[in-house]
């Protein structure tokens, strides 16, 4: 199964509905952009289908797995979270391997050439705390990314990013799309929706509906 399926998901917290009877199919190798204003849920949306929050009602199907049945998370995602980090007093190329240990999938020539690939250097002595904000979150990507998963989760990927490094996450993510994941993007950035998505969701109050990005 290569689809993300959720069924009437609702969510509250401290009483305040976050999640309101979201139903919808997120199809493998494709991009699907979220967007909407602050509180509108994207994060929360993002949250529930990893696994961090356990919906009040409804279900969540992954390739197949039901999420907090058959597995609690998703057996193949990458995360990339607001007001997420790394370990400050190491390396970036010690942070990666230390994530890559838990699992054991990739060795250290697949996280050399992630730090690569996201064009961060992975001899680079300075740890995570000395990073500047743009290479924390290239690193952020990174470690997303670095074990090929098949669903990627990404909540405003490109904040704190320069120009340069917004057409190179652009590029990995079309990349990424051509390898068959399952990409959903929320971003306050426009651009972002309108020139990765192949399709597009509004949220507002929790609530989730198509939308046209031509008019984004």
């Amino acid at each position: 199964m290569n689809e993300l399926c959720l069924e009437a998901v609702s969510k509250s917290l401290n009483k305040r509905p976050v999640l309101c009877d979201v139903s919808v199919r997120f199809d493998a190798g494709r991009i699907y952009g979220l967007y909407g204003r602050n509180g509108a849920g994207k994060t929360m949306l993002l949250r529930t289908i990893a696994g961090l929050l356990i919906p009040d009602s409804g279900t969540i199907t992954a390739f197949g797995e039901k999420i907090g049945s058959d597995v609690s998370f998703p057996s193949e995602v990458g995360i990339l979270l607001d007001h997420i980090g790394l370990w400050p007093h190491y390396t970036g190329i010690q942070c990666l391997t230390l994530l890559a240990s838990i699992r054991g999938r990739i060795g250290s020539e697949d996280i050399r050439r992630t730090l690569i690939r996201v064009g961060l250097n992975p001899d680079d002595k300075r740890t995570y705390r000395q990073y500047s904000l743009g290479m924390k979150q290239r690193l952020l990507l990174a470690q997303a990314i670095m074990e090929k998963p098949r669903l990627l989760l990404l909540d405003e990927p490109t904040n704190s990013l320069d120009e340069e490094s917004i057409d190179l996450f652009r590029g990995i993510m079309l990349e990424e799309k051509k390898r068959g994941a399952l990409i959903i993007v929320a971003s306050h950035n426009k651009d972002d929706i309108k020139l990765l998505s192949d399709n597009v969701y509004r949220m507002d109050n929790g609530r989730l509906t198509p939308s046209d990005k031509d008019r984004l």
